[in-house]
Formats: C-alpha cells, structure tokens, sequence
C-alpha cells in the first residue's frame, strides 16, 4: 500500500513541519501494515437532542437516500440506525432519553455560546471496518492513541465490540474500529432492536413524498464530511486523522476571500466517495484576534469560536444530468424547497465549470448543514474557489443570526 501514491493537489502552503511528518506518518503506517487493516466507515454518529430525533429522521428520509432500519434502546439513548445498503456508511442517530443526561460530549458544547444553546446536537465521529481489532488497537496504543475503556463505553451507551479513540483535542470527534468480516452484515451490540411506530411512520411519510418527487433516484449517497478546526489547529487535524485511519492527503486551496482554506483527505482503499466519503477540514487563514489588524471577514473561525471545532456540514452527490429540463441539482433544491426545507443560498456553479453546490440551512434538530454536489462529465474535485467563498460567506451569515439568538435567549 502506498499512502504517498497521489500528486499532491491545491495551492495552499503548508508548513516545512507538516510536509515532514506527513512523509513519516504515511511511510510508516504502510510499514506497519496499518493502511492495510483499516478498511472503510462503516457508521457514522450524530446525537440529538431529547424529542428531536423522530423530526431528524424525517429530515433525513426526505433530504438523503437513507432508510430506517431499526432502533436501538438502550437505557439512556434511543439510537436510530438507518442505512442505505451495504455499500455506503450508516448513519447511528442518537437522541439522549433524558435531556439532563451530562457527560463527556455534553461538555464538549457547553462552552460555545451556540453549542452550549443545544449541549447534545452533535456530530460524533466515524467507525472504521478492521481486518485484525486487537492488533489495531495495540499499534495505536503504541503510537499514543488513547481509547475509552470497556467500562467507559458501555457508560457512554456506545456500541459494544468496538474500540473508541478519546475524543480529539482538535476536532472533538472520535473514531472508532470493529472488526467485521466484509460479507457479514452490520449489526450493532445495543440494547434491545426495536422499530418505534412514531419514527417509523416519519420515515414512511418522508419517503412517499421523495418518491412522488422523483429525488429517491436523483440523491446519492455521502460525498464528503467537513470539519471545522481552529487555525492554529490546522495541520495537526490533518495529520492526526491520518494517523487513525487509512485516509491519505488529496491537497489544500487556498480561499482568500473568506480567510480560510478548504484541506482534503481521501481513502487509500476507494477512489469512489460513494463507498467512503472524503474527510474535508476547513479552517481560517488567520486566527481572531487579528482580523481586526488584516481586514477580512473570518466565518470559519467565527464558527468555530461558536460551536466549537467540530462537523459543519455532510455533502451529498446529486446524480449526473437533467430533470423537467433543469440540472439534476436544480431541480432537487426546488423540490425540497417545496417543502418547507431552507437553503442558504441559490444554487451556485455551472456546468461550464464543472460542479454545482449548495448548503441547506443547518438543521434545527443536529446544527448540521447539508450540502448538494452535481458534478459534471468527468469533474475531478469537490469545489472550486469561487463557490467555496460563496458557500463559506452565506454559512457566516446565518451564524452569525444563530448567535444573535443565542445572546438573547
């Protein structure tokens, strides 16, 4: 496996120090056969607050291409699993049973102004598929990995037989590892399977009007995640992500306008976001406390002094082509308009340039944005400069009224 395989891509600049280690990470995580044993996601996790998850899975059932599977009822969580085959991630939705239920992601939130306004809305992390968990685990114990404990997972109401990486000093996300056979399916140890009527019947709603619209052919699945860090916290949230799983760095851009640069990691193992989307951090240029001194708006650093470092947004793929005479995308953001759903912005791009984005406004029930992506012909990336300055801008508008709300609440 050769994880220094690819041409580097992007303009940004990065320090002497992560050119370094990013050589030595890589040529020693292919040594130790690490790149090897760490597969694919196969889940990810999102948590909700209490009363919020049959909405949120109703959102989800009409916006991506998920379906729900079966609940998960554990003893202070309610964790929804929904799924859309084999091929793709899962997604673990968990709603805390009790909303005075406090521990460690709790925390995580509390002290963000906008965090803190819904303490159990967040994003998780990912759960990779191991060929060998044990060895996994004792090599990334070696290189100063640390890991919740049994006892400390099974506190948390995290699913059994998986080994859990304390929560990042830079990103506050976790990941985790399972062992599973590639032909068994996945099974989560938690608490009793049941299917709630109330989610169930959300989900059947939500579905019947993305078919009737046509979008159950039109949405693919995961493209990207993106998160949100800290400037200083840039490069090392690269190359801890790197470290702890089998992603390799497809390049950095450069987004002047807003102050920040948009980073991309991809999987060793799929060329094919669809079978393990890419991990995008985005981060501001420069920190704060010297926007005053260098004139620039600063949304990405903005966001993350609110919520804190964390998932801003999942991107979706819109397929290829036309609908009723409008680009597939186009006609996707209409449709959900239609109903209720709001977006930040208008579709922007163009088929001349290749690609066309948009972000919904962040969910009320998650905080999290979701983003479409059309790419046309052979496109090769996941934005280009003007659309990311866009995209960046709108986000910090509607921060900036989420925080505003905050304040007065």
């Amino acid at each position: 496996m050769k994880s220094l395989q690819h041409t580097i891509q992007g303009d940004k600049s990065n320090s002497a120090w992560f050119n370094e280690f990013l050589i030595k990470l890589l040529e020693d995580r292919d040594r130790i056969g690490l790149t090897d044993m760490i597969q694919q996601i196969d889940a990810l996790i999102i948590n909700v607050e209490t009363g919020c998850s049959v909405s949120y899975v109703s959102e989800l059932a009409l916006m991506t291409p998920y379906h729900y599977l079966v609940t998960l009822e554990s003893e202070s969580y309610w964790t929804h699993v929904l799924r859309i085959d084999m091929n793709s991630p899962d997604i673990l939705v968990r709603e805390v049973r009790n909303s005075n239920t406090h521990g460690i992601f709790r925390s995580l939130n509390e002290v963000y102004p906008i965090g803190a306004h819904k303490p159990n809305s967040r994003y998780m992390g990912e759960i990779f598929r191991v060929s060998n968990l044990q060895e996994v685990v004792e090599i990334q114990k070696s290189r100063e990995v640390r890991f919740f404990n049994q006892e400390q997972i099974n506190k948390l109401e995290l699913p059994g037989k998986m080994a859990i990486i304390k929560p990042s000093p830079y990103t506050h996300n976790i990941v985790g590892y399972w062992e599973r056979p590639d032909e068994n399916l996945r099974v989560y140890a938690l608490g009793n399977s049941v299917i709630l009527y109330d989610v169930n019947q959300a989900y059947l709603r939500s579905k019947d009007i993305q078919k009737s619209l046509g979008l159950d052919h039109l949405i693919l699945p995961v493209d990207h995640l993106a998160t949100r860090v800290y400037s200083q916290n840039r490069e090392v949230a690269i190359l801890e992500y790197l470290t702890v799983s089998s992603y390799y760095y497809w390049g950095s851009y450069d987004i002047a306008k807003q102050n920040s640069s948009t980073n991309v990691t991809k999987s060793i193992h799929y060329s094919d976001e669809k079978l393990c989307p890419a991990k995008v951090f985005t981060a501001a240029n420069n920190p704060y406390f010297v926007n005053h001194l260098v004139g620039l708006p600063s949304p990405t650093e903005n966001f993350v002094r609110n919520y804190g470092p964390r998932l801003h947004h999942i991107a979706l793929i819109v397929a290829d082509g036309e609908t009723a005479g409008q680009a597939n995308i186009d006609y996707v953001v209409d449709a959900i308009r239609s109903n209720g759903k709001d977006f930040l912005l208008d579709v922007i791009g163009s088929k001349d340039e290749g690609l066309k984005q948009i972000f919904s406004s962040a969910s009320e029930h998650s905080s999290l944005i979701v983003e479409y992506v059309q790419r046309f012909g052979d496109f090769d990336g996941f934005f280009t400069k003007s659309n990311v300055a866009e995209l960046t801008a709108a986000a910090g508008v509607e921060e900036n009224l989420r925080l505003l709300q905050a304040e007065s609440a």
